[in-house]
């Protein structure tokens, strides 16, 4: 038990005494989560548009003031004419425009009918989708205030209500995506050049006389970057909450339980990467192209897996990120306890058991 510790006392002194590791480790999620958290959303704020209001009466005026006063748009231009719009559109001032008809006010009150017209710049039609039924929600607002107190024959009203994100904030898909992504790339890229580095600078040759068996020399290298990483798990529970205002509706204790558990996960990549590179800069680059992307694609926080190809979902499932964006989003956002991610969390105790078990099998007790 000694020896053991020698061990992980000197892979600590050797994370410390490097300064750029150091920096890595603990600064780099940082920057990471908060780099990601706002800069990674599908929330539409602050859309340019424009208005043409052919009418301007007390209708469309009132419209207008809802549709400018709204955080979704910002309104930038009044325009007189057709050319107008389609010459705004050519130079990119605007993603909307939104089109009053003559009379709008007057055919609103006297036939109960009137139209807007709502022209969208589809070049992006997620974007385009998303501003046209915004608007088209501030229009049908404006309409039930005006027809509240009217029994208006055969009409369907149809009740929306969003559970754990009433607000619609995109933070609150991302963040668990950006958890698993930092702690991912993190803790797999600096334990990926772990036994790397021994075997560059000539201690490899030291450790392997050593009586430990490789079983615990891997767990020594992996317990000095595991107390690293749950420093950084407490700095991104903070930022997240603090800073880009996710709560954690359900119990802190068991979200960082499971966080450890998927760190744990990647600290066993990163010693699987490492046993087979030959050099740091390949491992890093093999950490690095095996898992960002992978990470990015199939953890399901950027595209969602059910729309993807049978193939492509089965891949999906031995990607470790999958599974702790689940068990983030079910914990963090919706509350729930242990008895709705039992089997994720299961599932990252087998990968992890297997990469370890890869890693100690795989692990030369002799150097070429």
């Amino acid at each position: 038990m000694k020896q053991f510790l020698i061990f992980v006392k000197k892979e600590w002194l050797h994370i410390w005494r490097d300064k750029r590791t150091l920096f890595i480790l603990i600064f780099m999620p940082v920057v990471q989560i908060l780099l990601y958290g706002f800069a990674l959303t599908n929330e539409v704020k602050n859309a340019k548009i424009a208005i043409f209001d052919q009418s301007k009466d007390q209708a469309t005026i009132a419209i207008s003031d809802e549709i400018a006063a709204s955080r979704y748009f910002n309104l930038i231009k009044n325009i007189h004419s057709y050319k107008d719009i389609e010459a705004t559109f050519r130079e990119g001032k605007i993603r909307l425009a939104v089109i009053f008809p003559l009379g709008f006010r007057n055919d609103l009150l006297h036939t109960n009918h009137a139209q807007v017209q709502l022209i969208a710049d589809a070049t992006d039609p997620n974007t385009a989708n998303m501003l046209t039924n915004y608007a088209t929600s501030i229009i049908n607002d404006y309409q039930q205030s005006i027809t509240q107190n009217q029994q208006l024959p055969y009409t369907i009203k149809t009740q929306v209500r969003m559970l754990y994100n009433p607000e619609l904030k995109g933070a609150y898909s991302f963040v668990p995506g950006v958890m698993a992504l930092v702690l991912m790339l993190v803790c797999a890229m600096m334990t990926s050049i772990s036994i790397v580095r021994e075997k560059e600078i000539g201690t490899m040759e030291v450790i392997l006389v050593s009586p430990l068996k490789p079983f615990r020399i891997i767990i020594a290298k992996t317990i000095p970057y595991l107390m690293v990483s749950m420093l950084n798990i407490t700095s991104i529970l903070l930022l997240s909450v603090y800073v880009l205002d996710v709560p954690i509706v359900g119990s802190l204790w068991l979200l960082i339980i499971e966080s450890i558990l998927f760190t744990i996960t990647s600290l066993s990549v990163g010693i699987l990467i490492s046993n087979s590179a030959k050099t740091q800069q390949t491992a890093q680059f093999t950490s690095l192209m095996s898992l960002f992307l992978p990470t990015l694609l199939f953890s399901g926080f950027l595209f969602p897996i059910e729309n993807m190809p049978v193939p492509l979902q089965v891949i999906s499932n031995i990607v470790p990120a999958k599974w702790f964006y689940i068990i983030v989003k079910s914990v963090m956002i919706k509350g729930l306890g242990f008895s709705a991610i039992w089997k994720e969390t299961l599932i990252l105790i087998g990968m992890t058991m297997v990469l370890l078990g890869i890693s100690i099998k795989n692990f030369k007790i002799r150097l070429a």
